[in-house]
């Protein structure tokens, strides 16, 4: 049989705040849009007793097998949803520990996959809770879209759809998320529960903020470095980091600048990892 390809798309967090805790888990709002980097997984069914899976590329070492797909495919499994197994062999062009939501986006979109095949066949209850078992960020790669994540996880599509040319720069280490949250103490008031036209333009987002960024930077002195240098780049619309990080991302309003910064930046971060993009 052969494989169908699937296309899995990084998520950064144009702004986000953290409103409050509930049990062990913070409540956040944010703005979310997705770039044009994605991995590229191919999936499909083998006659074996269990299911197959591969990650190979550039970001592919140190996943662990005990992963966001290998637990997706548990829980299915252990809720018996699917009828057969399948092989799963997933390209990682997208690097992890960087608040770009690779590991997550990858179960979203296979997970998408067997809803659109109608191969499992569950309620939109049932859906949440297979996307929340694998992580709280993880229901958001079902949509793909600009969207508003509300501090009571509902989620809402943006109207609009805006591109915005992206610069990624990740230093030669990530972030543990569960770490930068465990540094939260103070809360902001909740910003996001009226949706307005307004949340895809530079000049509302500027005005926004990422309430984790400032917990990274004051962790990490060669994260704070590298946002002082890209601040100091020219042309730029903005500079915040994504998610807990420590993937950060510079805002152009064109394509040609992007790539002159890229340059700069690559000559001066040599190891660090560095890509043009833009929202979809």
């Amino acid at each position: 049989m052969s494989y169908f390809n699937i296309k899995s798309y990084a998520k950064i967090n144009l702004a986000l705040n953290v409103v409050g805790k509930s049990d062990e888990l913070h409540k956040i709002e944010s703005i979310v849009a997705f770039l044009d980097l994605y991995d590229e997984i191919k999936i499909r069914k083998i006659n074996h007793k269990n299911h197959r899976i591969k990650f190979i590329g550039k970001f592919s070492a140190g996943i662990k097998s005990q992963n966001t797909v290998s637990i997706l495919f548990e829980n299915i499994d252990k809720n018996k949803l699917l009828k057969n197994k399948y092989q799963v062999i997933i390209k990682k062009n997208i690097p992890s520990k960087a608040g770009l939501g690779g590991g997550s986006m990858n179960a979203a979109n296979i997970l998408k996959f067997l809803l659109k095949q109608k191969l499992i066949k569950v309620k939109k209850k049932e859906i949440v809770e297979l996307s929340n078992s694998i992580g709280s960020d993880t229901i958001l790669g079902l949509y793909s879209k600009s969207l508003i994540l509300k501090e009571n996880n509902h989620i809402k599509k943006l109207p609009l759809k805006k591109n915005l040319h992206t610069l990624i720069v990740k230093p030669n280490f990530g972030c543990s998320t569960k770490t930068i949250y465990s540094k939260v103490k103070k809360f902001s008031k909740p910003e996001f529960n009226s949706i307005s036209r307004y949340f895809l333009d530079l000049k509302f987002i500027k005005k926004r903020k990422n309430d984790l960024e400032k917990i990274a930077l004051q962790k990490y002195s060669k994260l704070k470095s590298l946002k002082i240098f890209l601040d100091k780049l020219s042309n730029t619309e903005l500079v915040r980091m994504t998610g807990s990080g420590s993937a950060i991302i510079v805002y152009f309003n064109s394509a040609q600048k992007c790539k002159e910064a890229e340059k700069k930046v690559k000559k001066k971060f040599r190891n660090y990892w560095c890509k043009t993009s833009k929202t979809i």
